[in-house]
């Protein structure tokens, strides 16, 4: 794992003696992420960073400098975007089995809805006649979906979203202003992508009225860092795709694409120290100042959350050509407290500093009450 100088230092600045677990981030590569997808050629286009990846404020604000918008899924998201000063115009709200108190707490922000079943689109057409919706689209079996840890997003797998035969019964078409998708999650081929894109344009044939698509998100994060999204092939895709729908519209239509994870993901780190070992036959058992509530990842998906290890001794990191298998546990009694399984990692003593790297989406975000440890303090560089 590749750790900067600039978060090398700051780590080595704040692990002196016993420290409690901490994350931290670099901004620049955060920023960095959010060009990639600022830097899209196609014109008319709108970035919405999906804030279930990080909702911390400084991580927010630094998503709005350059020039992102969000998407949210929660009451509660909704209101923390709004106090790091993103307006209404600038929020997609899409959920699923919303309320009508949800639905009207939305109106009242002034955010852009997407609706998730027919029931949904009929009860906020008798609170909101003349307001239009945009709705979650599940292109059925004319894509094989992509299903992995987190399950299916398309397909009669997946409990989400209008299929083709809902959005075909449809009455009142007009009343639809935008068509959202999401493809699955941690995905790197392209040609996926271009095949539920192209499958939705084709589903917007049945509206005239559309202003927008949504393709949402899913772009792949290499769990251990040995594999990079292919920004400038996902770039090329999607325009030539928009550019085509544009002209066959005779309008220009907005895109939507929503980056989650990969906005901030390889930009996190985990920090904590060695507080126990035990050699177990061939294995060292490395016990941790921190447990898996506090980064959950490994906790909620145990058999693909593959987050890579780093140690520092002494103000470096370690290298050596001693290696030995190892388990790396938390510090509950929680059977399940585990953070790596069977790793190839040096010969490690207590004190060591221990920096678990793709830790900055759906780590700190993901904090859980369950056993009582303090949720960590959060960083930038």
């Amino acid at each position: 794992m590749i750790v900067s100088n600039g978060i090398l230092n700051f780590i080595n600045d704040n692990t002196d003696g016993e420290f409690e677990p901490f994350y931290v981030y670099d901004s620049q590569m955060i920023r960095n992420h959010c060009r990639q997808f600022r830097d899209i050629p196609y014109a008319h286009k709108a970035i919405h960073f999906a804030s279930m990846a990080n909702v911390n404020q400084r991580f927010l604000q630094i998503v709005k400098d350059e020039n992102l918008r969000v998407f949210v899924n929660s009451m509660s998201h909704l209101k923390a975007v709004a106090d790091a000063g993103f307006s209404g115009e600038e929020i997609i709200f899409t959920s699923s089995a919303l309320s009508k108190k949800l639905m009207k707490q939305a109106i009242d922000f002034g955010v852009q809805v997407n609706v998730d079943s027919p029931n949904q689109l009929k009860q906020w057409l008798e609170l909101f006649p003349d307001t239009p919706v945009g709705i979650r689209c599940n292109i059925g079996d004319k894509v094989a979906a992509y299903s992995n840890h987190a399950g299916s997003f398309i397909g009669r797998e997946s409990r989400l979203g209008f299929t083709l035969q809902e959005m075909k019964d449809i009455v009142d078409k007009s009343k639809i202003k935008g068509l959202h998708l999401y493809a699955g999650t941690d995905i790197f081929d392209i040609d996926y992508f271009r095949a539920c894109y192209s499958e939705l344009i084709a589903v917007a044939d049945m509206f005239d009225d559309l202003e927008y698509l949504n393709f949402g998100g899913g772009f792949g994060v290499a769990e251990n860092g040995s594999r990079a999204f292919d920004f400038e092939q996902y770039s090329l895709m999607v325009t030539e795709l928009m550019t085509k729908f544009s002209e066959n519209k005779k309008r220009n239509m907005r895109l939507i694409v929503e980056p989650g994870r990969i906005v901030g993901g390889e930009a996190g780190y985990f920090v904590c120290y060695v507080t126990d070992i035990k050699n177990r036959d061939d294995k060292q058992l490395v016990g941790l100042n921190a447990s898996t509530v506090q980064f959950p990842r490994p906790l909620l998906y145990s058999d693909t959350a593959v987050h890579p290890v780093a140690v520092i001794r002494n103000g470096r990191l370690l290298v050596s050509d001693e290696l030995k298998r190892t388990d790396i546990y938390g510090c509950s009694t929680y059977s399940r407290d585990i953070f790596a399984k069977n790793r190839s990692l040096p010969v490690l003593q207590i004190g060591d500093v221990v920096v678990l790297g793709n830790a900055g989406s759906y780590s700190a975000s993901s904090y859980l009450h369950f056993l009582g440890f303090e949720k960590p303090k959060e960083f930038f560089v």
